[in-house]
């Protein structure tokens, strides 16, 4: 039973495409008369599938070598395009993952979105993203992931305009669509560059290849430039993640899914092109800009914000920089692990917070207040979720921030103080969002707001266990650290950041009347945080201007030179042919004497022409 389970984990991804066919009928309005909820039971019970078998394998796995299944998908004459599928530890952990996180996200979706109109369509896309992120999963091939990776962006723009119905949800639809779009582009162009210099697009094949290629620098640097925009966009990295805030506006059970999963997708593919990127020191030190950039801008941004949604996706940016930061050192199983436990926190402060925004009927946090005593499975869940996303003892991500900076306290040690100021920023935020939300005086919204029904509280509950007994997994697993090596220094250094947030985010005065202060440089702050340093407005600016302006210069020179010149030429037929039809006399010889008029003419100026060409001294 074991071996079958392991020979057929390749059919994981197609549950959820069995589920999303499925539940078309529904989706497209062909049944009507059960309503909505047989799609939701169909869609849950092939996740329920997906998840039992990847778990049945995942159990047995551990001493197993790792597989690859290479299928041949199109092969003529020198092309060969196989789809390659790798069955690791890794591989299969992370598709216990999505599968897992995507049935917590599904049963949530039955309470939250209980009486949505197009519930059948909602869950067949959940169908359609969960299948995409588990064949990334399990991918080998770099072809079949950028693939997978257009799949996720499809499956990004149909979620995020849901609601399709409302302006502000279109145009952040529209935006993140085409922000991924321009990573995917290079993205493209290092797949065809790879394919053409390798000769094959599987990972084992393109590691071979770059243990001994041998490239320029310009080519090297290009190449790893390339392969980095595509999970830049994904993972909503600086200058591409802008898109990610906008993102909120679709509902909160594909928010769930997209800041856990969606990004660390993009991040999953990265640290699979660490072989590929050690090839170009350019690469690395450009991951390591721009993981530290989004790490510490975005942290510094969801601390001005007053939407509970997008100060939680500010820090969901962050936290991927910090992937990108330790994939730029080449701390890969690290970068995995920040990822595992950034996934579970991430997804449990986003139910909490969707319960919240579900009784409230608002986002606002300045609306908010004194929920505590009337929500307490949503408030349990939104400490434990914000206790996993910070070093704080023996939760998950204080493990993950130590394993990576220990080794870097002599090497890098500045990296140190960046992983400190990025925690105790998060803490802050995080502590403030909590005294706004469900601390102080009940505001109108919230004076009589319920806790939610059992569909959302459940999943809620089991990522809360889950989050407190994810330092004992880790263990079990051989990923927690000696004690004997373990660096103090660093553990007082991180531990202390997080101390020091919640210290500062409990005593910074926050008066929900004064959404702006009152004192100038201070409202010149909170507006610069607030607005993201403004770069929207730097592209609308620079960007986009300049977008625009070569579109009106192309549209000009279309409409005057392109078509200016045939509409000339067409003007000069009619008007010559109008003006022909006066001279017609119905002579024949008036005919003659005209064409040997013009041929005489003609022949005059050929042979001037001839005798001008002759006294010309060759």
């Amino acid at each position: 039973m074991d071996q079958f389970f392991f020979s057929t984990s390749w059919f994981v991804p197609f549950y959820s495409i069995l589920g999303a066919i499925l539940t078309l009928p529904w989706g497209i309005g062909i049944i009507q008369r059960t309503g909505p909820r047989p799609a939701a039971y169909i869609n849950l019970l092939t996740t329920i599938l997906a998840f039992i078998h990847s778990l049945f394998v995942f159990k047995n796995i551990w001493d197993r070598e790792p597989q690859n299944l290479i299928v041949s998908w199109f092969k003529a004459a020198d092309l060969d395009l196989s789809l390659s599928l790798e069955l690791s530890p890794v591989s299969i952990g992370a598709t216990v993952l999505i599968t897992g996180l995507s049935l917590l996200a599904q049963v949530y979706a039955l309470g939250y979105m209980e009486k949505d109109w197009s519930l059948a369509r909602f869950f067949a896309l959940m169908g359609f993203f969960e299948a995409a992120l588990s064949g990334l999963a399990i991918s080998d091939s770099l072809f079949l992931s950028y693939a997978l990776l257009e799949v996720l962006t499809l499956s990004t723009y149909l979620l995020v305009g849901f609601w399709y119905a409302q302006p502000l949800v279109v145009t952040a639809a529209r935006d993140a669509f085409w922000t991924k779009r321009v990573g995917d582009l290079l993205l493209l162009m290092a797949v065809v560059t790879l394919s053409t210099l390798a000769g094959s697009l599987n990972f084992s094949n393109l590691y071979e290849w770059a243990q001994t290629a041998n490239l320029s620098p310009m080519t090297s640097a290009l190449l790893g430039l390339a392969l980095i925009a595509g999970p830049a966009g994904k993972c909503a990295q600086f200058p591409l993640h802008l898109w990610l805030d906008e993102a909120m506006e679709g509902p909160n059970p594909a928010s769930v899914m997209r800041n856990s999963l969606v990004v660390a997708g993009g991040a999953y593919l990265l640290y699979k092109f660490q072989p590929l990127l050690a090839l170009s020191p350019v690469a690395l030190n450009a991951l390591v800009v721009m993981g530290t950039v989004t790490a510490i801008g975005a942290t510094l941004v969801s601390i001005a914000q007053i939407d509970i949604k997008r100060s939680l996706s500010h820090s969901t940016s962050a936290y991927m920089g910090l992937a990108f930061l330790a994939v730029g050192l080449q701390q890969g199983g690290v970068a995995l692990m920040l990822l595992l436990t950034h996934a579970i926190a991430k997804a449990l402060l986003f139910m909490s917070s969707g319960s919240v925004i579900l009784t409230t009927q608002s986002q606002d946090l300045t609306e908010m207040g004194g929920l505590w005593s009337r929500m307490p499975a949503t408030t349990t869940a939104f400490v434990v979720g914000s206790a996993g996303m910070v070093t704080l003892l023996p939760l998950g991500s204080f493990w993950a921030m130590l394993a990576w900076a220990d080794g870097f306290v002599n090497i890098s040690p500045w990296v140190i103080g960046v992983l400190v100021l990025v925690n105790g920023l998060t803490a802050l935020n995080l502590t403030r969002v909590f005294r706004l939300v469900f601390w102080g005086k009940p505001q109108q919204k919230t004076r009589r707001t319920p806790e939610v029904g059992w569909q959302m509280a459940l999943p809620m509950v089991f990522l809360t266990v889950l989050t407190l007994l994810l330092p004992l997994m880790l263990q079990q697993w051989y990923l927690l650290p000696d004690w004997e090596s373990i660096n103090w220094y660093v553990v007082l250094a991180l531990f202390g950041s997080t101390v020091v947030g919640i210290v500062v985010g409990c005593t910074v005065h926050l008066h929900k009347a004064w959404s702006r202060s009152r004192i100038l440089a201070w409202r010149f702050l909170q507006d610069l945080l607030g607005y993201d340093f403004y770069i929207d407005r730097v592209y609308r600016v620079t960007v986009v201007s300049a977008v625009a302006l070569l579109s009106k210069v192309s549209a000009w020179s279309d409409r005057y030179l392109v078509d200016g010149f045939v509409n000339l030429v067409g003007f000069a037929t009619i008007f010559g042919g109008q003006t022909l039809k006066y001279s017609i006399s119905g002579q024949s010889q008036g005919y003659m004497l005209t064409i040997l008029a013009v041929v005489s003419v003609l022949g005059f100026f050929i042979s001037w022409s001839l005798g001008l060409l002759n006294k010309l001294p060759f």
